[in-house]
């Protein structure tokens, strides 16, 4: 019996943030995976190494978690003003699924640098020394975000002094601009006039079947999220990844808040749907300050933070913080009343800093109410990137 040979397709496997992925041309992927559809979803999971029943993605790319089960796809732009097209797609572990529903915030870092060195960006938009401004037209979602990524000698400087907890070793800064965070697509409630809110409302009464009524301030920006009270499930806000990935009757418990979260949200029609869209919403629970111990043993005190944030990832406790989940908490931070705020201390703020699993992280935001709705005009937070392995990337040539 004949079997097809694999093909090699031109690929780089890049660290973003807290994340990784692998990046690639929309010009080099096969002719048929270049459009939207199943040929492009099958490559992708073969390059990944999904759907693996064993939940390890040996045979592929990917590191069998959420943050490393991750593809990005860069075009020359389509839209005016813009010097990228950027496609991000959450693969599935242990299921035959592409999640193209919202971003990598993570990721979002290294896009600049991928498409510099991959010819994508405009020569004369390229300090030879100092910092190259992208502009990226995040396609998941229609939103812009604007990297800052540092040049040296007219090529990317990837290496340097910045720290970010839940990465091992300092890299250069990517400094972020998330422009009009909050969604424009409608919800449920009074989402027509306040997108951002989906349901019209600052904080809600969500009633979960089999784990209670409690408050949650649900936001649409940089990614749907929900927020609850530690306490109101039991949690107080320190805990680290094991507490909660290793319990399986908690993981099915967030996963029934997500689903009657996405429901409340509009962005489900039945409670049933929510199977098919994991990348979003997320679902993440706040407290305010209090020491702990981050996974890698620094010591983060109650005088380091402005209040806690754990935040789950496709069913799972996420080790750091996600990117957009960043925007999402520094947004709701930025407007009074919600549980962000108010786990924060309350009050008027432009930034915060807070704790997650692997210690700190400052995001800013600019929020304005203007006739009783909420906007935001631009979210802020830094991180790094750097290429871990360039080349081709090799699939079975039937695989898609």
């Amino acid at each position: 019996m004949s079997s097809a040979p694999q093909i090699k397709i031109p690929a780089t496997y890049m660290r973003g943030g807290t994340s990784k992925g692998v990046f690639f041309k929309l010009s080099d992927l096969p002719a048929a995976a270049q459009v939207a559809g199943a040929a492009r979803d099958k490559l992708l999971l073969r390059v990944i190494g999904s759907p693996d029943p064993y939940a390890k993605q040996i045979d592929g790319m990917g590191g069998a978690t959420s943050s490393t089960s991750k593809t990005v796809i860069l075009a020359p732009a389509t839209q005016p003003g813009h010097d990228v097209d950027y496609l991000f797609g959450q693969v599935s572990i242990d299921s035959p699924f592409v999640d193209w529903s919202g971003n990598c915030g993570n990721l979002s870092a290294a896009v600049g640098p991928f498409a510099i060195a991959a010819g994508l960006i405009a020569p004369d938009k390229l300090p030879r020394d100092g910092v190259a401004t992208i502009r990226i037209w995040q396609a998941n979602i229609g939103k812009t975000i604007i990297a800052h990524v540092p040049m040296t000698d007219g090529e990317v400087q990837e290496t340097g002094d910045f720290e970010l907890d839940g990465v091992t070793f300092p890299a250069a800064e990517v400094q972020l601009e998330f422009m009009d965070p909050a969604a424009d697509e409608e919800g449920s409630g009074d989402a027509a006039s306040n997108a951002m809110f989906p349901t019209g409302q600052l904080v809600d009464d969500l009633e979960v079947p089999g784990v209670g009524k409690f408050k949650a301030t649900m936001i649409n920006a940089g990614i749907p999220t929900i927020f609850v009270n530690a306490e109101d499930i039991g949690y107080a806000g320190t805990e680290l990844q094991d507490a909660i990935n290793g319990d399986p009757k908690a993981l099915a418990r967030f996963e029934t808040i997500r689903a009657y979260g996405a429901l409340q949200m509009g962005l489900i029609k039945h409670i049933d749907d929510a199977a098919k869209r994991q990348h979003t919403p997320k679902v993440a629970f706040v407290a305010p300050p209090a020491a702990y111990t981050a996974s890698s043993g620094k010591q983060v005190g109650d005088g380091d933070i402005d209040l806690l944030v754990r935040a789950l990832s496709m069913g799972k406790l996420h080790h750091a913080m996600m990117g957009t989940a960043a925007v999402a908490i520094g947004t709701a931070a930025a407007i009074p009343g919600t549980l962000v705020n108010l786990a924060a201390g309350g009050g008027a703020r432009t930034a915060v800093r807070f704790g997650h699993p692997s210690g700190t992280l400052r995001v800013g935001a600019e929020a304005v109410n203007q006739d009783g709705v909420w906007s935001v005009s631009k979210a802020i937070m830094s991180r790094s990137a750097r290429v871990l392995m360039e080349g081709f990337v090799r699939v079975p040539g039937d695989a898609f």
